[in-house]
């Protein structure tokens, strides 16, 4: 553990990251000692990237201000940042594919005079270095042959070639075998042997007791609080990562649902793979309730809901949708079972962006006769455009017309689209990810109301949301998932929340 006297490095003072009028970072605090790991510690949206692209110069404070070594600095692009001595491994790596490990680590290089470089001699610097912290690496392969464990060793290799000091990793593990990330745990220590600081960005409990020296939480953009790793449980920071006051939830939990709609048995589908699979998976989602799937994003939710909606196929295991067992996982056919979808991404999966608002809310149903001749060969332009200031009035969305592009509507208004396709179609199941994720209160309310209206008139809703708040307000059912497995089911009327919190963290 780094010594509580250890020399201050880095600190960060009264940070806030506005977007608009949404605050991403609101008066954080935040600092780092030599030869330490501080780990910044939140649910996904809490905040912790965004106040490190602030460090890292890719965004600008709105306000407040840095200090590397006691000195007040700007920093106003990633290469100032690391002429500052820091460094930082995305989660989405950033190497050039075409080229290979030895010319990624030197890209960008300033050290050399002219144009020419000393190959020779910065290899043998890059390989000194790769044997000092334990990064194999072999420069001359292509990044394109490289697993991903061997890519996040080239970006360390490269943050530590270029000098780095302090090293942001953000979200390290995600995508690493148990082999992979213990090898990077091993690299850490390294790096803290010698003195450096690793800020590591995870939302892994275990991980977090295991490599940490100090803990900040964030929580919806702000500062919980910072602890010594030794002075805490797990449990501890599962509560206050999540936040344990309970509100009551203004809607009447219904504890009588009806018949079964979808039954997933022992359903399994890369199961090796803890953040991105399912692990022997048994649920029911009855008409007439919201089963809310709480955790962690990364555990598997995703892929439930790729599933679902008939995007992938279990590798074990049968869905039974309606009484019937799934034989072909395709979602057109999601689509003729009745079977809507709140995609996770509303930009990339839910609307076609550079089409109207009138034209994405007819996605699913341009064959109908009511907008389209000849099975949707042509379509009925006047009927579509009436249709759609029915859907904006019924569903509030604010546009300068049904004609302008979905993609120039806030985020609220184009989820709204979403909600109109989606539910007008009185779906029997609706599979709802993420759906208030970047929204403000007043978008947020009115989708809840949605959800919940689906509810009651007899259809059945899956939630997926890493927003504890969202679950506990709106679900009926609350089911656990940690690492692709559910953890635990409990009542959506008296939850309990420490039960919940321990499920969220693996325990």
């Amino acid at each position: 553990m780094a010594s509580g006297k250890a020399e201050e490095v880095l600190r960060m003072e009264h940070i806030t990251k506005q977007f608009g009028s949404v605050y991403a970072n609101r008066d954080i605090n935040f600092d780092v000692r030599a030869g330490e790991v501080h780990t910044l510690l939140g649910e996904n949206g809490a905040g912790k990237s965004t106040l490190m692209n602030v460090l890292f110069g890719l965004y600008q404070p709105t306000s407040g201000d840095i200090y590397v070594r006691g000195r007040k600095v700007k920093i106003e692009s990633p290469s100032q940042a690391v002429k500052l001595g820091i460094g930082m491994v995305h989660q989405h790596f950033m190497l050039v594919e075409a080229m290979t490990v030895f010319e990624n680590i030197i890209l960008g290089d300033t050290r050399s005079a002219g144009i020419f470089i000393d190959r020779n001699a910065r290899r043998k610097e890059i390989l000194e270095l790769s044997e000092k912290y334990g990064l194999e690496a072999d420069l001359d392969q292509p990044i394109t042959e490289l697993a991903v464990g061997a890519q996040q060793r080239v970006e360390i290799l490269k943050a530590l070639y270029r000098g780095c000091d302090v090293l942001v990793l953000d979200e390290p593990t995600a995508a690493l075998t148990d082999t992979e990330a213990e090898g990077l745990f091993e690299i850490m220590n390294r790096l803290k042997d010698e003195g450096k600081s690793v800020i590591f960005i995870s939302h892994k409990m275990r991980e977090v007791l295991r490599v940490s020296d100090r803990v900040t939480i964030l929580r919806a953009g702000q500062t919980v609080e910072t602890l010594d790793i030794g002075e805490v449980s797990g449990e501890d920071l599962a509560n206050k990562m999540i936040g344990r006051e309970l509100k009551p939830s203004q809607y009447e939990k219904n504890e009588a649902a009806g018949n079964e709609i979808a039954v997933l048995e022992h359903v399994s589908y890369h199961k090796n793979s803890k953040h991105n699979g399912l692990n022997d998976v048994s649920l029911q989602i009855r008409a007439g309730e919201v089963v809310g799937i709480a955790g962690v994003d990364g555990n598997g939710q995703s892929q439930l809901a790729m599933l679902l909606t008939g995007n992938i196929a279990p590798e074990e295991g049968s869905l039974n949708l309606k009484g019937t067992t799934v034989a072909t996982f395709d979602p057109n056919g999601f689509i003729r079972e009745n079977v809507s979808h709140i995609p996770e991404d509303r930009n990339k999966a839910g609307l076609v962006g550079n089409m109207s608002v009138a034209d994405n809310l007819v996605l699913k149903i341009t064959r109908d006769p009511r907008f389209s001749y000849g099975n949707g060969l042509h379509l009925k332009k006047k009927s579509i455009h009436g249709y759609a200031l029915e859907m904006q009035k019924k569903y509030d969305i604010r546009c300068s017309s049904v004609g302008q592009e979905a993609r120039n509507l806030s985020g609220g208004n184009q989820q709204k689209v979403i909600l109109a396709r989606e539910l007008e179609s009185s779906p029997d199941l609706l599979i709802a990810v993420h759906p208030t994720r970047g929204l403000d209160i007043g978008a947020t309310r009115f989708i809840h109301d949605t959800v919940i209206a689906q509810r009651d008139r007899g259809g059945a809703v899956l939630l997926i949301s890493a927003d504890f708040d969202e679950i506990l307000e709106v679900s009926d059912r609350i089911l656990v998932m940690f690492e692709g497995k559910i953890m635990g089911e409990y009542s959506g009327k008296n939850p309990p929340i420490e039960e919940i919190s321990l499920a969220m963290a693996g325990k």
